[in-house]
């Protein structure tokens, strides 16, 4: 767990340092991305606008879907003061995608 302890804090402090303003095309740079070295690949963002703000978590792998063991300590520690949604996904996908919706007001 210490090694994705600090992957984890250089994603957080890359999403909050360069939020996504919506709505706009959503282009992420690789500074919120990480990849394992056994091929979890890792994109956190924050998206704001006037209204909201999202937190998302996309894990993603070549080969299978991303297993709950694989993701829940990344989300532990990335996704802030709430407990976050898996969005559903298509039969056969290898990416699993996690949202946290909340008000900016």
């Amino acid at each position: 767990m210490a090694g994705i302890d600090s992957e984890a804090a250089r994603l957080r402090e890359a999403a909050e340092a360069k939020p996504l303003r919506l709505p706009v095309n959503r282009k992420v740079d690789e500074s919120h991305h990480a990849l394992t070295p056994d091929g979890l690949s890792i994109w956190y963002t924050i998206q704001v606008s006037p209204h909201n703000r999202i937190q998302e978590v996309v894990f993603e792998r070549t080969d299978r879907m991303p297993t709950d063991e694989e993701c829940k300590p990344w989300l532990d520690l990335l996704i802030d003061g709430a407990e976050p949604t898996e969005a559903p996904t298509f039969p056969g996908s290898t990416t699993r995608r996690f949202e946290v919706f909340a008000s900016a007001s």
